[in-house]
């Protein structure tokens, strides 16, 4: 058994590993060196308890919420984040109002330090406040720009996201912002912290219901992540007008640029969710699908990383009824092309 900590590699990342590691040997080292005066965030390495409760002193200390960052030297999204977010201005600026701790998993003692803070996977990204409580999880899949408004919301003195969800179950009061946080909290690397994985399916659906029309994209994301944890008749069942509003959104180019990562992930799972049985609906969907991935493959916003995300998902949906094991699948010609490419 590996002593790393596993989950599911996001498809962009198993790309990354095929095309032989294009993030790991062009990505900058964590505690690289910058040029000449340039700032950088001042990372804090831990590696023992020891080292995370003088973090935790010096968060108290300064009144700063502590951001914990969990990574390995090896790991393709890890290389993305430091890649894409980072090295960034607004992040390096941001890093001055909490305290940053970096937890190398690959290092002695690391491990221990997974169990005590529930983390299993790279990346995993926390903010914390100075007591030590759990104020949300940053997705680390989605692009910079969406990190840094979820890392803003919880700067902003935002409320712990297990208090806002048992206030959104409860039918009370929740802001917009804090819908937003919900939304966007990193629910594939939660390990159970806000509800078991077999009922978040449901739970996510509850969340997109109840979610106020002011925060549409909030709700669409609930919905999507809801519908990515569905797969093989779990969680939502699907109807014509549920399948028609992701039609929509997989031809809206703004809203599927948005929901980016849920779209690349999660493309047959959200698919099979949406058609339970092997078809023409399902082809149909697949192929719109398609052309809505397509367009994110070509989109220069997007990092490279995240344009091969695309790519892998059209591969992905292009075997969805095949065996998992199907070692030599027929996959169109041009797709084909594109991938040799």
């Amino acid at each position: 058994m590996s002593h790393r900590p596993t989950r599911r590699l996001p498809r962009s990342a198993l790309l990354a590993l095929l095309v032989a590691g294009t993030l790991i040997a062009t990505g900058p080292a964590l505690h690289a060196a910058t040029p000449g005066n340039a700032p950088a965030v001042a990372w804090l390495p831990a590696a023992a308890d020891a080292d995370i409760d003088r973090a935790f002193a010096q968060a108290r200390a300064e009144k700063k919420p502590l951001l914990l960052y969990w990574g390995a030297k090896w790991c393709p999204p890890c290389n993305q984040l430091k890649a894409t977010l980072f090295n960034r201005a607004d992040f390096i600026a941001r890093s001055k109002h909490f305290v940053a701790v970096n937890i190398d998993g690959d290092l002695p003692g690391a491990q221990k330090l997974g169990g005590r803070f529930k983390v299993r996977g790279y990346p995993t990204m926390i903010l914390m406040a100075p007591d030590g409580t759990e104020i949300t999880r940053l997705p680390g899949e989605v692009d910079a720009p969406q990190v840094m408004h979820v890392l803003q919301l919880g700067l902003a003195g935002g409320r712990p996201v297990k208090a806002v969800l048992a206030d959104a179950r409860a039918g009370r009061p929740v802001s917009g912002p804090e819908w937003r946080t919900l939304a966007w909290y990193g629910w594939d690397i939660d390990e159970a912290q806000l509800v078991p994985a077999a009922e978040r399916a449901g739970l996510l659906a509850q969340l997109s219901a109840a979610c106020p029309p002011s925060e549409g994209e909030a709700a669409t994301r609930l919905l999507l992540k809801a519908l990515a944890e569905s797969d093989d008749g779990k969680g939502i069942k699907p109807d014509a007008a549920l399948r028609q509003r992701v039609i929509r959104l997989l031809a809206d180019p703004a809203a599927s640029r948005l929901q980016m990562d849920v779209l690349t992930n999660a493309a047959p799972e959200i698919t099979k969710a949406l058609t339970p049985e092997p078809g023409a609906d399902r082809l149909a969907l697949a192929g719109t699908f398609d052309t809505a991935l397509q367009r994110l493959q070509a989109d220069a916003t997007l990092s490279r990383n995240d344009q091969l995300g695309a790519l892998i998902a059209r591969i992905a949906l292009a075997r969805i009824d095949l065996p998992k094991d199907e070692r030599q699948p027929t996959l169109p010609p041009a797709l084909l092309a594109q991938v040799r490419a």
